[in-house]
């Protein structure tokens, strides 16, 4: 698999610190919703950079959709 850069896929209105954010809260939605019976040919990390360089999610997309959640109990 060709590795697409960074600077690629994330826009200009969007840091690098938040497409690394980004790009691991979508590995763990990937991680949580696999199904543990299917082995996985690769990383959720590289599923996630996938879905970026597809345009299946956008960082601004996944940081929106997970920022109704409370990091604290």
């Amino acid at each position: 698999m060709l590795k697409p850069s960074p600077n690629k896929l994330y826009s200009d209105h969007n840091s690098y610190y938040e497409f690394v954010v980004a790009v691991a809260k979508r590995a763990r939605t990937i991680a949580e919703e696999w199904d543990p019976a299917v082995p996985m040919e690769e990383k959720p990390v590289s599923l996630a950079v996938e879905d970026f360089a597809s345009g299946k999610c956008t960082v601004d997309s996944v940081l929106h959709a997970h920022s109704g959640k409370s990091v604290h109990n």
